[in-house]
C-alpha cells in the first residue's frame, strides 16, 4: 500500500530549490511559512548537518523526525551530486625551459613555461582544485608564486622562496596543490625567485562555479591582457650584477602586451598585441562588450593602460568585485590585476591599445617608452591607421591617484565580508629605501661612496633564511631562521616625507634581519603603510601574500590619525591584495588572520625585495584541526 505524503501545512521542514535564469533559487518551508535562503554554496557535510539540526529541533514527533530525516538524507545526495559536479579538478604540467625567441631585432634565450610567453594561462572555477606539476628543465633554481590565491591551509603551495619553501631545483620536480576558496576573477601566477618572473608568468582566470554568473552581463568574449617587460639581455644576469654592486638593475628595453613590444620599438613593426591563439589583432564586433583581464606583470615599473576613444568600465580588482566604474585610463601598479568591460560602441575602424609607465620619482631612470597593440572592428578597412590614445604624463599623479581612490566593493557579492570593526592589532610601517654598508673588498654603487642600495620597513632590511623556509621552521618549531620582534611602529617618529631628512646621515641606514609579526588565529590587523623620503619619495605597491584586505584610506604627506581616520570607507572599500602605496604618502589597510602560516609582504618593484623591502606574518594554529596547518607534501624540495 502506498504512503501518503503529509500535507504542505504537517511537515516541518522543507526546501524547494528552482532555477531563476542561471542562478539557484532556495526556499525553505519552516513554521508554515517560505523562507529564502542565500544561494551559497555548501558542501554535502555542511548542508546536511544543517538539515539534520533543523530536524532535530523542529519535527514535533520521531515519525515525523524519520521522515523529514529521509528527506534530508535524499537531498544531501542530490547535493553531493551537485557539488561533485560543479567542483572540478585543474590539472596541468608546466615545463620550465630555454626558450629562443626574437625580439628588437636579436635573438634570445630566456626561461619560459611550456614554450610560451606568457605562459599558460590557468582556467579555473571558485571551488574547484589547482594541480600544477613544476618540472624545472632550466639551468635555474625557482619556485612558483599564485599570486593572489588565498591557499586557505595550503601555505606549502603560495611559492616564495624560502618563505614557504626551498627552491625547485634544476633537474627537480614539485607539484602545487590548491583550492580555490570564495574567489571569483583575474589573479595571475609567476616565479617568486630573482627576476625570472619577467619571463615566467601568466594568467589564472576563476570563473564563477557552475550555475552561477558575474554579477553584471554576461561579456561577449574574455581577453586577457598581460602587460609586462623585456630585457635584451639575460635577466638572472641583470639581477646578480645589481645585487653584486649594491645598484638598482639596468632598465628594461621595453614594454609588451601578451608578450609583444608593439610596432614603436625597433623589428617590431608586424610584433604587436596579437590575439596569442589564432595570431591576429583583437577583432571586435560592434555593439559587443568584451571582457578585458587586465595583468601587470611587469618587474619594476606602475603603468597607465588606454584604448583610443573608448571608455572601460572597471567591474573587478584583483579578484574581487567591484561596483562599476567608468573611466577612459586604468592606472596599474606591479601585481595588480583590473578586470574592465569595453564595449565596441565606435564607429567601425582600428583603435590602439596602448600602457607607458607611471613614475613620480625625481631623479630615477625609467624605461619610459610605450607598447602597443590595435583593436581592429569587423569590416574595417584594412588600409585604415588606427587611432593612438593621449596618454597621461610619465609623472600624472593626480590621474593614478583618481583611479586608485575610487574604486569600491560590490558588497551585494555573496562571498563579500563586512569590515570588521574591533582591531586586535594595530601597527604603523614605514616603507622606503636605504643605505647598507658595502663588505669588505667589495665594489658598490649606492648613493654614497663605501655603501649600496638597500631598503625597509620600519628600518628594518629583511634578509630571506638560507638553510630552511620559514613555514618548515614554524610548523617544525625550529629556532634560529626567523624572530618575532618586528616592530609594530618605527623606532623613530619623524617628518616622513620631509626630504630634509636624508641630511641625517644615520637615518639612511637599516638593520639586516629576519624579523615577522607573530599573529594569533582569526585576529584582525589594521596597518598604516607610510611612505618616507629617505633617498627620495616613491610609490610602492606593497602585496601581502594569503589574504586580500579592506583598503580604508590613501593620501598623501604624513599620515594624521586624529584627521585621516575621518575618511576611512568602512562599508564598501576596494579589497585587494596588492596596494600601491601613493607617492610620498600613506595607506590604511586591514585583514583578518585566518589562515595559518607564514604569509611574507613585500614591495612587487621586483628591485626593492633583495634590497630588503618585506616582513612577513606568522598566523598561529587554530582551536581545530579544520583551522591547523597540515603537514607538507611529500615532494616538498629541500635546500
Amino acid at each position: 500500500m502506498a504512503r501518503k505524503f503529509p500535507p504542505l501545512d504537517q511537515i516541518p521542514i522543507g526546501l524547494l530549490t528552482f532555477l531563476l535564469g542561471q542562478n539557484p533559487v532556495h526556499l525553505c518551508w519552516i513554521n508554515q511559512k517560505w523562507l529564502y535562503l542565500p544561494p551559497l554554496p555548501l558542501t554535502p557535510c555542511q548542508a546536511f548537518y544543517q538539515l539534520f539540526f533543523l530536524v532535530g529541533i523542529l519535527s514535533p514527533s520521531i515519525e515525523m523526525g524519520r521522515l523529514v530525516f529521509s528527506f534530508a538524507f535524499s537531498l544531501l545526495l542530490l547535493v553531493a551530486a551537485s557539488t561533485a559536479s560543479a567542483a572540478r579538478i585543474v590539472e596541468h604540467t608546466f615545463n620550465v625551459q630555454n626558450l629562443t625567441l626574437n625580439r628588437l631585432c636579436n635573438r634570445h634565450v630566456i626561461t619560459a613555461v611550456n614554450e610560451s610567453l606568457p605562459g599558460p594561462a590557468i582556467q579555473a572555477r571558485e571551488g574547484d582544485t589547482v594541480i600544477v606539476h613544476v618540472v624545472n628543465k632550466s639551468p635555474y633554481n625557482l619556485t612558483i608564486h599564485w599570486h593572489g590565491i588565498f591557499q586557505m591551509l595550503s601555505g606549502w603551495a603560495d611559492g616564495p622562496d624560502m618563505v614557504t619553501q626551498c627552491p625547485i631545483r634544476s633537474g627537480t620536480n614539485y607539484t602545487y596543490r590548491f583550492k580555490i576558496i570564495r574567489q571569483e576573477g583575474t589573479v595571475w601566477w609567476h616565479a617568486h625567485i630573482s627576476m625570472l618572473r619577467a619571463t615566467v608568468y601568466g594568467a589564472l582566470i576563476i570563473r564563477p562555479r557552475a550555475g552561477y554568473s558575474f554579477p553584471f552581463p554576461k561579456p561577449y568574449r574574455e581577453v586577457p591582457i598581460l602587460l609586462g617587460e623585456w630585457w635584451n639581455a639575460n635577466v638572472v644576469d641583470i639581477d646578480n650584477q645589481a645585487i653584486a654592486l649594491g645598484a638598482a638593475p639596468n632598465i628594461s628595453d621595453a614594454y609588451t602586451i601578451n608578450g609583444l613590444p608593439g610596432d614603436l620599438y625597433p623589428c617590431s613593426r608586424n610584433r604587436k598585441y596579437t590575439n596569442r591563439f589564432d595570431r591576429l589583432p583583437l577583432k571586435v564586433k560592434q555593439g559587443k562588450t568584451y571582457l578585458l583581464r587586465i595583468i601587470n606583470a611587469a618587474v619594476e615599473n606602475h603603468l597607465f593602460y588606454k584604448i583610443a576613444d573608448h571608455n572601460m568600465t572597471v567591474v573587478a580588482i584583483d579578484a574581487s568585485y567591484t561596483n562599476p566604474y567608468v573611466t577612459d585610463v586604468v592606472a596599474i601598479s606591479p601585481g595588480q590585476t583590473v578586470d574592465v568591460l569595453l564595449t565596441a560602441n565606435q564607429p567601425v575602424g582600428s583603435y590602439y591599445m596602448a600602457a607607458r609607465p607611471y613614475s613620480a620619482a625625481v631623479g630615477l631612470l625609467i624605461d619610459n617608452t610605450t607598447t602597443r597593440g590595435v583593436i581592429v572592428y569587423n569590416s574595417a578597412p584594412s588600409s585604415k591607421v588606427p587611432l593612438m590614445p593621449v596618454l597621461p604624463l610619465l609623472n600624472d599623479t593626480p590621474t593614478a591617484h583618481k583611479f586608485f581612490t575610487n574604486l569600491t566593493s560590490l558588497v551585494s557579492w555573496p562571498f563579500w565580508d563586512p569590515v570588521p570593526l574591533k582591531v586586535d592589532h594595530e601597527m604603523f610601517v614605514t616603507v622606503g629605501m636605504a643605505l647598507d654598508a658595502c663588505p669588505p673588498n667589495t665594489t658598490c654603487l649606492g648613493l654614497i661612496n663605501g655603501t649600496r642600495f638597500s631598503a625597509s620597513m620600519n628600518n628594518e632590511s629583511f634578509v630571506l633564511p638560507t638553510n630552511l623556509s620559514m613555514l618548515q621552521a614554524f610548523f617544525f618549531n625550529v629556532g634560529g631562521v626567523y624572530t618575532t620582534d618586528f616592530p609594530a611602529k618605527p623606532p623613530i617618529e619623524f617628518d616622513y616625507t620631509n626630504l630634509a631628512v636624508n641630511n641625517n646621515l644615520p637615518m639612511l641606514f637599516a638593520p639586516k634581519g629576519t624579523k615577522v609579526t607573530k599573529l594569533k588565529f582569526n585576529s584582525t590587523v589594521e596597518m598604516v603603510l607610510q611612505n618616507i623620503a629617505i633617498l627620495g619619495k616613491e610609490n610602492h605597491p606593497m602585496h601581502l601574500h594569503g589574504f586580500s584586505f579592506y583598503v580604508l584610506a590613501q593620501g598623501f604627506g604624513n599620515y594624521n590619525p586624529a584627521t585621516d581616520r575621518r575618511k576611512f570607507n568602512l562599508i564598501n572599500p576596494q579589497f585587494r591584495n596588492t596596494i600601491a602605496v601613493p607617492f610620498g604618502g600613506w595607506a590604511v589597510i586591514r585583514f583578518v588572520a585566518n589562515n595559518p602560516g607564514v604569509w611574507f609582504m613585500h614591495c612587487h618593484i621586483e628591485a626593492h625585495l633583495p634590497m630588503g623591502m618585506a616582513t612577513a606574518f606568522v598566523v598561529e594554529n587554530g582551536p581545530t584541526p579544520e583551522t591547523t596547518l597540515p603537514p607538507p607534501p611529500a615532494d616538498l624540495p629541500t635546500c
